[in-house]
């Protein structure tokens, strides 16, 4: 029985350093991982930096090795410390924790795989909770509810665009032909897509005064259609501009969730109890 008990205190204690950012211990825990993560992006830039010593780049890679290994023992942890671990596991975090941990293990067999340590910069998104800014947790909440809203409508007008693209890229290539650089629907297709986009790469431009005028007319769609998606998003964020925002980042021992209301007492997600005691 005390084993049982002392065994629950462990893992509690071991989910409230690595999961919570209201306890002080848990803070702590958490300013000194974005800070590895930021050290670790550096380190990833300086080794691609051509022309420094050899002593340089060893004590980069010992350093980032170090950085991994404390990064393997979090992901453990992790894992360990709440009920339900396929829920981390498989969360968008937790695929970001094991992709961020992986590339300096394989570069054992595949050569140049440690440059994707980069990934890591995604884990600092978690500096928004652990520093409960909640002006920008409200924000980003907004802004993530509007696009997720608005990817109907989104979705649709991308197809539209797209199958614009291909008659007018068509057309193209029915009017400028080879000699132009118009050698194939597809590559005619492509020069409308850079085109309509405003990217211009200018690696293929019409030369008779048809094309030009087509041209022309898809260079001023091109702002019209920028403005679409962003108009659409805009419009569902301010329609949650009035919608309340919960700060509670509180997360679940059990399924690891952590967005809850603001004074929950059970988890939304498997109804484990918030406030319970574990001892």
């Amino acid at each position: 029985m005390n084993n049982n008990s002392s065994h629950k205190n462990w893992k509690s204690q071991l989910h409230d350093i690595i999961y919570e950012a209201d306890t002080p211990i848990g803070k702590l825990f958490d300013v000194i991982l974005l800070i590895l993560i930021v050290l670790s992006i550096i380190f990833v830039m300086l080794e691609s930096v051509k022309g420094l010593s050899v002593e340089t780049y060893t004590l980069l890679y010992y350093a980032e090795w170090v950085i991994t290994i404390f990064f393997t023992f979090e992901y453990i942890a992790r894992i360990v410390s709440i009920k339900k671990s396929a829920s981390y596991i498989f969360s968008f975090y937790g695929i970001i924790d094991l992709l961020s941990t992986l590339p300096l293990y394989l570069s054992f067999f595949i050569t140049g795989t440690s440059a994707l340590l980069a990934v890591r910069a995604l884990r600092l998104l978690r500096v928004f909770r652990i520093l409960k800014i909640s002006r920008y947790i409200g924000e980003s909440n907004r802004l993530a509810q509007a696009i997720k809203d608005s990817r109907a409508k989104i979705l649709v007008f991308l197809f539209a665009v797209l199958v614009l693209c291909i008659i007018m890229g068509t057309v193209m290539y029915i009017i400028e032909g080879e000699e132009s650089g118009f050698k194939s629907i597809p590559i005619s297709v492509y020069w409308c897509i850079v085109t309509l986009t405003t990217v211009g790469y200018g690696d293929i431009a019409p030369v008779t005064p048809l094309g030009q005028f087509i041209a022309a007319i898809i260079m001023i769609m091109g702002y019209g259609i920028i403005a679409v998606p962003t108009g659409i998003v805009s419009a569902e964020y301010t329609h949650h501009q009035t919608s309340k925002v919960h700060l509670n980042t509180q997360s679940c021992s059990h399924c690891s969730e952590n967005e809850h209301r603001d004074n929950a007492k059970f988890c939304h997600k498997c109804g484990e109890d918030l406030h319970k005691d574990n001892e």
